[in-house]
């Protein structure tokens, strides 16, 4: 008759031991994440806002604009025709200037105050400025960067127009400049 072989004292386990095999797991860790490559930035493919805009323009009868010649270093970031707030369909278009700054032109038809402030992120109201022969309302956000020139049209069925982001008012300034209608 054989008798079962005894526990080995190593499957017990000890404190020593457990210490070293965290140890050791925490070095193959560390050597796994600094040997992975990371990426710094994220350069995406650029948008073709002016082929989305004419699809939009095409489709909504809407007279809706787009920056155009704008120079080097300005980037189309996004381009999209969603529902907004109070179920009001929006024209978006996104670009990045060359500071890294964030422009983006929201239109919507029929602006509604509950559309504006959501927009803008309740921004308080500034002052005036004129750019592109059109007195643009200035709203600023306080708490975080926010930026936006209002063009509020009250007629109906009229084109509200808004230049929002982080960027400086002179950057939204220099794409208003630049806003053409889009011909479908």
């Amino acid at each position: 008759m054989s008798t079962a072989p005894g526990k080995s004292r190593y499957s017990m386990g000890s404190t020593p031991n457990m210490l070293r095999s965290l140890l050791v797991i925490g070095a193959l860790m560390a050597i796994i994440w600094f040997m992975t490559p990371r990426v710094n930035t994220l350069g995406g493919p650029t948008v073709d806002v002016h082929g989305t805009a004419l699809t939009v323009a095409r489709d909504s009868g809407w007279p809706i604009s787009e920056a155009v010649d704008l120079p080097q270093g300005w980037t189309t970031t996004s381009a999209r025709y969603v529902k907004g707030t109070d179920g009001l369909m929006t024209w978006h278009a996104g670009y990045q200037a060359p500071s890294g700054n964030y422009v983006a032109v929201e239109q919507t038809r029929d602006a509604t105050q509950g559309w504006v402030e959501a927009q803008t992120n309740r921004a308080r109201r500034i002052g005036e400025l004129q750019a592109a022969g059109i007195t643009w309302l200035k709203y600023e956000r306080g708490a975080k960067v926010q930026n936006s020139l209002l063009d509020r049209r009250t007629g109906s069925g009229e084109l509200t127009t808004l230049l929002t982001g982080t960027g400086t008012f002179e950057e939204l300034a220099y794409v208003a400049e630049r806003l053409a209608p889009v011909a479908p």
